[in-house]
């Protein structure tokens, strides 16, 4: 796959005109605070996995609605002091895995939650275990379409809430720092990284730092214009269906609410993302969509940066991030 996006110039400059709901803040302070009232503390059973150097716990802890959600939580064996803590959210499809698939983040020092994923775990890697009670309206298979017409519904408002929920599990925990805390992902991991750090800013309680891999859930109009690829080709498969201009209003006002260039303009967290300029899934516009728009309606500079990967299609950074990352998160939350 060449480069078939804007060029970066102007990707540097993209400032799209996405169609933002009047209530969006109200919408998710709503959303927390009725999040934040239906769950109790996080629940952890030490894990029994044969390694010396980390520990590990089995987490469960209130999600949207107050559902239980899983997570592992590693960390290193021979800890002083609080640790700072990365949450990370995972790719689409994927669910938490094993334990000893985890153990970058604790090699440094860093504790690190793994978030399960509701619904999901059965696309790649080695499973999840967290189911999602909700029930959901007629759409295509995935996730994209689910709850689609109302945001209140929508499978991706209950992901954002879980991911809310996870760091404030995490802030919880003895022995980990609540000062002190980051979220990370990839592609919908990366997607939900931006809105959980954007959410929290809403309510006042930032993180530490947000650092977005090729993030999804961005200028869905945009990826849906460009790109025929999966996920974003499950909204365009919908409405090839289902042709009535009401009903592709319904759709974009739901993702409004959604949509990580509309939630990035209220955080405040310093951000590294990274952008793949090959990535027909999460188009590169998309991506510098949400970058751009970081902390726009804050009234004050923030502190982010972009890794850029001329060559490369979704796989983006990959390994190479890690070191990135770590002097990110020393530099934030040290």
């Amino acid at each position: 796959m060449a480069q078939f996006d804007l060029p970066l110039e102007q990707l540097q400059q993209y400032s799209p005109d996405v169609q933002r709901p009047a209530d969006l803040v109200e919408f998710w302070t709503t959303t927390v605070a009725e999040a934040r009232a239906t769950g109790d503390a996080p629940v952890l059973a030490r894990v029994e996995t044969g390694l010396t150097e980390v520990v590990v716990d089995d987490v469960t802890f209130p999600g949207f609605g107050g559902h239980p959600v899983k997570a592992w939580l590693v960390r290193p064996a021979r800890a002083d002091g609080p640790l700072p803590v990365v949450v990370e959210m995972l790719g689409y499809g994927g669910g938490r895995g094993l334990p000893h698939e985890h153990l970058t983040w604790a090699a440094a020092g860093v504790a690190h939650l793994v978030m399960d994923t509701r619904g999901q775990g059965g696309h790649w890697g080695s499973g999840g275990e967290t189911g999602d009670p909700v029930g959901r309206s007629a759409g295509v298979a995935g996730f994209m379409t689910a709850g689609i017409d109302d945001p209140h519904d929508h499978y991706y408002r209950r992901f954002y809430t879980d991911g809310v929920r996870a760091v404030d599990a995490v802030r919880q925990v003895p022995g980990l720092d609540p000062a002190r805390v980051a979220v990370t992902g990839v592609s919908q991991g990366g997607g939900g990284c931006v809105a959980v750090a954007s959410v929290l800013s809403m309510v006042g309680d930032d993180v530490a730092a947000a650092m977005p891999n090729v993030p999804f859930l961005s200028h869905f109009r945009r990826a849906v214009q460009i790109v025929d690829s999966r996920p974003y080709g499950e909204i365009t498969q919908y409405l090839s269906v289902r042709r009535d201009p009401a009903v592709e209003a319904t759709v974009w006002n739901t993702l409004s609410y959604l949509d990580g260039a509309n939630l990035a303009r209220h955080a405040a967290s310093p951000a590294l993302f990274s952008v793949a300029l090959m990535d027909v899934t999460c188009p590169p516009s998309t991506v510098y969509a949400a970058y751009n728009a970081w902390g726009a309606e804050t009234g004050a500079e923030v502190t982010k940066k972009i890794d850029v990967y001329p060559y490369n299609d979704h796989e983006g950074g990959q390994a190479y991030r890690f070191p990135e990352q770590l002097a990110w998160l020393r530099t934030h939350a040290s």
